[in-house]
């Protein structure tokens, strides 16, 4: 197995609904803002090399909203998932599997593109299976009000008219083992119903795909929950569960929103679960 972090384009988001209660003279310490009260949000996904399956975790926003729709999230950079991987070796065709952590646009909005004659949609990954499960699909097709906005039907629909949409069978506990993808999923509902994170064991390293669990560095004490989770007094429990097991097992965090940090370790303080140490992947895995 082989891992790759996999940059699909940055972009912004107001930083106060990013912390949700936490006032900004705490949070703009870790996450300064800019004019616009915006801070720095990464969208990196991971590639997984298994034998004959290469698997993308997440897609990031892609590129086929209007300019009206992109003017609010600021996108900065020059990364695409094209351009991250061929920087690997790997086109857009080779991709065999997309795992989905959730189906927000931030998410999952690379897995649809416009076809050739920009008439209609088709998915951007002609080869692949596009994963998530039944109970968030759902919650995504036939959204609440606080979420529609996130839930964009230009996202969904064509995965599942393409005949590429596949459902994790969910067994009930927490955290179970993907056979079929060969890694563990952690299933938390705070965020969003039925969110699914990966955990897969790299170089003798335990490494967790952050996902919206908590978006950056900044975000790991434990009251620092976004304005944008639907059940926030659940985000607390399952995020102290989490933080109490990354310290205990030795977790690698890899960060899908932090821009600035791609991987951390936690350590336990008089404060709580605090962090212990940050990594790029590159020296982590490949010095």
């Amino acid at each position: 197995m082989t891992l790759y972090p996999i940059e699909t384009g940055n972009f912004k988001l107001d930083g106060g609904a990013m912390f949700g209660v936490v006032p900004k003279s705490i949070w703009q310490k870790t996450n300064p803002a800019d004019a616009n009260n915006q801070i720095d949000i990464g969208a990196r996904s991971l590639l997984i090399e298994d034998g004959d399956r290469l698997t993308l975790i997440d897609t990031g926003l892609g590129d086929k909203q209007s300019d009206k729709f992109f003017s609010y999230y600021n996108r900065w950079g020059d990364d695409s998932i094209a351009k991250s991987l061929a920087n690997h070796g790997f086109t857009m065709e080779d991709v065999t599997d997309v795992f989905l952590t959730h189906l927000h646009f931030d998410h999952c909005g690379g897995c649809i593109q416009w076809n050739k004659d920009h008439t209609g949609y088709e998915p951007a990954f002609k080869n692949a299976k596009f994963w998530t499960n039944k109970a968030h699909w759902q919650w995504a097709t036939e959204p609440n009000a606080r979420e529609k906005a996130s839930f964009l039907k230009e996202n969904l629909l064509p995965m599942q008219k393409s005949g590429q949409l596949h459902f994790i069978e969910r067994t009930g506990e927490t955290f179970q083992q993907q056979s079929e993808l060969n890694f563990g999923i952690y299933f938390f509902d705070g965020h969003t119903e039925k969110q699914m994170l990966p955990q897969l064991t790299y170089k003798g390293k335990k490494i967790v795909f952050m996902a919206d669990l908590f978006a950056t560095v900044g975000h790991i004490p434990l009251p620092y929950v976004m304005g944008y989770d639907t059940r926030p007094l659940l985000t607390l429990k399952e995020k102290d569960a989490f933080l109490q097991k990354a310290v205990a097992d030795n977790l690698y965090i890899f960060f899908e929103h932090d821009a600035h940090n791609e991987i951390c370790t936690l350590k336990q303080t008089e404060k709580g679960v605090r962090l212990n140490q940050t990594y790029s992947f590159d020296e982590l895995f490949n010095e």
